[in-house]
């Protein structure tokens, strides 16, 4: 159980976001969810709804130093501390080299590495003040091999596994623990798809990524588990 701690999810307006933030409502905890546009609010309105009122959203962009450190702020001024922080908030696009634009290869490092650094570079004060916290990155299965027309998306998944590994290390001493979840194919809205086609019938659900998360976040102090890696059967992927 996660009774009253402080969970912070960014990228909670659908997808595995918003079903991490009731997965970890539903074990107790207090909520601030995160997303870019008005939509999060539905979600609080949500978790709200179905019997969670310790929950409210901040629209925010997490590429963003001065924004993110207001998140930071509402979540401290609304309930004191921070325990859980899930670095959820991620796009993807799938191009060749030769078709990518400087721009749209900044944009996806900008949300999934910088958004990354930003958010658990804010955390860090207040949970070593508290000798305790968990950061754990929604990432994917192509931090550990690569794709055809997925150079920019599968290079911001290395640097966030990197990212990850190292942070890890210099916390550790603080109580802190830091890890990955790196799903393969889930049935969400990466790359401008939909949810529930029928084609993606057999991929992991969203709830099965936000379970791993409440599972990671619920460790024993004592236990770290620095990187899962989830797969569905239906996927054919390489063996590293």
């Amino acid at each position: 159980m996660l009774t009253d701690q402080i969970a912070i999810v960014t990228g909670a307006s659908r997808g595995i976001g918003r079903e991490t933030a009731i997965q970890l409502a539903k074990e107790g905890a207090k909520l601030v969810v995160v997303g870019s546009s008005k939509e999060i609010f539905k979600t609080a309105d949500h978790l709200k709804e179905i019997g969670y009122p310790d929950a409210f959203a901040v629209q925010a962009d997490v590429s963003s130093e001065e924004e993110v450190n207001r998140v930071i702020e509402e979540a401290k001024n609304a309930f004191g501390k921070i325990d859980i922080l899930v670095n959820n908030a991620g796009i993807g696009f799938f191009k060749s080299v030769e078709d990518t634009s400087a721009d749209e290869w900044k944009k996806v490092f900008d949300v999934n590495v910088q958004g990354v650094f930003l958010c658990a570079k804010a955390v860090l004060p207040t949970m070593k003040d508290q000798k305790f916290g968990t950061i754990i990155t929604i990432s994917s299965d192509v931090a550990r091999y690569t794709i055809p027309n997925g150079a920019a998306y599968t290079a911001t998944k290395y640097a966030v596994q990197g990212f990850s590994g190292a942070l890890a290390q210099e916390v550790r001493e603080h109580g802190i623990r830091v890890g990955t979840i790196n799903p393969g194919m889930v049935d969400t809205y990466l790359a401008g798809s939909q949810q529930g086609l029928p084609e993606k019938q057999d991929w992991l659900k969203v709830q099965d990524i936000a379970k791993a998360v409440v599972y990671m976040a619920s460790a024993p102090k004592h236990m770290m588990i620095d990187e899962m890696i989830i797969h569905p059967f239906a996927q054919d992927y390489p063996i590293a």
